[in-house]
């Protein structure tokens, strides 16, 4: 998903997750068309002009109404092709969630919306969410037009998929050409060891080697993620048990709030930083070094040029790895959803083949800066830039998606809260050692519900 603050969201959704016991009607937002029953629409494929669906969609622009600028234009495409109405919400990540989660009680909520690819599980759980099998996928051309990993997010193993990938992302290290060039640093970091003895030469005279949003949740634990996949371990058992405290898992986290502790080669400030300010931070040269999701279209607002910095993959423990240790990514992404009570399925499974299509995907993903998840789409110049073909890459080949199980949100809600307490310590100062970090990722496992 899109980098957000996303504490408060998901503090309210583990709350409304548990009292509804993972058991959630869907809704849909309008009654113009014949009510249907077990989740299929009475309405024919032939009928469907006039109709009038609700898509609900996530911030991907610098404002929602730069999201509002860039979709009406295409919705309105949709509509004189189909003569299928929509009415467009773009709304914040802060907000997203709590919204899905209510509109699943309430009754009053959109046909069509967009969902952050790591709740796919957990609001798949709740079986507000049309299943995407077979069938689903043949209206809207096949399963086989999607990467292999962005359909690996949109869902628990084992069943249909509750959603369908509609923007991709993935995590690369942007470092500052001229600021390694001024302090003798011939080539970006590989191994983690590398990047601390790299960001050492870059923190002086006010500014850092690293920034990182070490207030921000679901950047924590993106990175703890990454960090403890390297060392061959997972936050959940196969039963989808938590398993936070494992050696693994602990050191995974230690090395990261390190960067601003005891390697400090991140600014103390940084432990606050919730609204991507890192971004702000890299293209104004007040760090040399990020790690970030598709980040080009927000750097260039800033006015950083893209031959002033590069984009490789995130370091490894150690050089050349295989398997899980060379994982150097979350599968990253949006995923597009249909609440499956809706009263017009076929208008809203039209629209998702429509934001789907190929052409749809170039537009899109070329406008926001990210990387379709259609292969057919990936082969178009605007995706080929220096870094997109290293993003691209990543995504293909080391990239893992994070634990698709029930009670991710609570994972992310309250590991990534545990990581910015972590954080606040390593900036006032505090030792933060092995134990410590144990310590507040046992308080978290503690907090989490029954697998």
């Amino acid at each position: 998903m899109r980098n957000s603050s996303t504490s408060s969201r998901l503090l309210a959704a583990t709350a409304l997750v548990a009292a509804l016991g993972l058991t959630v009607a869907g809704c849909s937002s309008s009654s113009d068309s014949g009510k249907s029953s077990g989740g299929k629409s009475s309405s024919s494929s032939g009928s469907l002009a006039g109709t009038t669906i609700t898509y609900w969609a996530s911030n991907q622009g610098t404002s929602l109404d730069n999201d509002k600028q860039v979709l009406t234009p295409e919705l309105n495409k949709f509509t004189q092709q189909t003569g299928i109405k929509v009415k467009l919400e773009v709304i914040g990540w802060a907000d997203l969630l709590n919204r899905i989660l209510a509109a699943t009680t309430s009754g009053e909520g959109p046909d069509v919306l967009n969902i952050g690819n790591t709740w796919s599980a957990s609001l798949q759980a709740t079986g507000a969410l049309m299943p995407w099998d077979d069938a689903a996928f043949t209206k809207i051309g096949g399963k086989s037009r999607w990467a292999p990993a962005s359909i690996a997010a949109a869902g628990a193993a084992g069943q249909d998929p509750a959603a369908v990938p509609l923007y991709s992302m993935a995590y690369g290290l942007y470092y500052n050409k001229k600021m390694f060039a001024d302090a003798g640093i011939a080539n970006p970091p590989k191994t983690w060891d590398e990047l601390v003895a790299d960001g050492k030469k870059l923190t002086k005279n006010g500014h850092y080697g690293l920034a990182v949003e070490g207030g921000n949740g679901s950047e924590n634990i993106h990175h703890a993620f990454v960090l403890a996949k390297q060392r061959g371990s997972d936050w959940f058992d196969s039963s989808g048990k938590a398993t936070f405290t494992t050696p693994a898992n602990v050191a995974a986290v230690k090395q990261y709030v390190d960067f601003v502790g005891a390697n400090g080669i991140a600014a103390k400030g940084d432990a606050e930083y919730a609204q991507n300010q890192t971004i702000t931070d890299f293209a104004t040269g007040k760090a040399a070094m990020m790690m970030w999701q598709s980040a080009a279209t927000s750097i260039k607002a800033h006015g950083m040029t893209p031959d002033q910095y590069g984009v490789v993959p995130v370091p490894t423990q150690t050089a050349n790895p295989t398997g899980d240790a060379a994982v150097t990514s979350m599968v990253a992404g949006i995923n597009l959803a249909v609440f499956k009570n809706t009263k017009h399925q076929d208008a809203a499974v039209q629209l998702v083949k429509f934001l789907t299509s190929t052409p749809e995907q170039k537009i899109l993903n070329g406008t926001y800066g990210s990387l379709p998840p259609v292969t057919e789409a990936q082969s178009d110049p605007a995706f080929q830039t220096p870094d997109l073909k290293v993003l691209g890459q990543v995504l293909s080949t080391s990239a893992a998606p994070l634990p698709q199980v029930p009670n991710e949100s609570q994972f992310e809600t309250l590991v990534g809260t545990a990581v910015k307490n972590l954080f606040a310590d390593a900036a006032a100062g505090k030792d933060v050692s092995t134990d410590t970090v144990k310590a507040e990722l046992d308080k978290a496992q503690q907090q989490m519900p029954a697998s």
